[in-house]
């Protein structure tokens, strides 16, 4: 049985995540500055800003001294720009990450999953992407403080595996996370289609980004790798071929003008981590 402690566990994420992973046979540690409205699994309340925590957390913080942690999973942040001081904001989320790979690094868990943010692919795009869909091929344009933190926390992950060549930092470019409830409001989407345009009608249900978060902690890779992670749908009914003519005319378009597949490339993650989305808004019921 792997044992991975879960960061940020308690969160929208988080809680898809510790019940994938406890479903699938791992051994499962919540931590979190706040405690899980339904708890699943050992819960430790953890400040993941102090590095002297997250050492001791990862090290063993009760009578047994020393977990044996297999794994990693690094979902803590402030989650998005605007709701704290940009400051701020890139000060947690830049050391909590730090903290994460460093105390890891010391104990010597070489299994890192964490993540990162489909905001440095370029959101809100009022600079144009170079072409669509989007995907991990062109260099990150972090726009915001937030996505800023997450660029540095890609940098780290280059610097920690240089270091150690047999450590594996999996950042998952995540897209906007949705539980099943948040469904019912998709339809208001179609009244404004402007409204969704900053991440490209992109979505994941937190379900499928739990999957994503099990299928890399399961990958035999090693190296620091990043994913873009979405639906392989819009939130959109309309065509996705209509969304682009309509509001990227100037963009060379790569996909197909038919349907409603994701702008927010997952081709590189179907190809190296098997991962498939299984749940769409179009059938909540799933």
């Amino acid at each position: 049985m792997t044992k991975v402690i879960v960061t940020g566990g308690s969160g929208k994420l988080g809680r898809a995540c510790v019940k994938d992973l406890i479903e699938h046979g791992f051994e499962v540690i919540n931590a979190d500055a706040v405690a899980p409205s339904e708890p699943l699994c050992p819960f430790v309340k953890v400040d993941v800003g102090e590095m002297g925590e997250v050492l001791e957390l990862f090290a063993g913080m009760d009578w047994d001294h020393h977990r044996g942690v297999d794994a990693v999973v690094h979902l803590a942040a402030i989650p998005m720009p605007g709701k704290q001081a940009n400051s701020e904001v890139f000060r947690l989320n830049t050391m909590s990450t730090y903290n994460v790979f460093e105390s890891a690094r010391r104990l010597g868990i070489r299994n890192v999953v964490w993540a990162s943010s489909e905001t440095l692919l370029g959101l809100p795009y009022d600079v144009l992407p170079p072409y669509l869909p989007v995907d991990e091929e062109y260099p990150a344009r972090p726009e915001t403080a937030y996505s800023l933190s997450k660029l540095v926390g890609e940098e780290l992950a280059k610097q920690f595996c240089r270091w150690d060549p047999e450590l594996k930092i999996i950042g998952l470019r995540l897209s906007n996370v949705m539980e099943p409830w948040e469904y019912r409001d998709f339809p208001a989407f179609e009244k404004n289609a402007a409204g969704r345009k900053f991440n490209l009608w992109g979505y994941i249900d937190a379900r499928d980004g739990a999957q994503a978060i099990r299928k890399s902690l399961e990958s035999k890779l090693k190296g620091a790798h990043a994913f873009v992670i979405a639906n392989a749908d819009t939130v959109m009914t309309r065509s996705t071929g209509e969304l682009v003519a309509e509001f990227f005319p100037e963009v060379a378009f790569r996909g197909s003008k038919s349907g409603n597949a994701t702008l927010l490339s997952i081709e590189k993650a179907r190809r190296e981590l098997g991962y498939e989305p299984q749940f769409s808004w179009r059938n909540s019921a799933s």
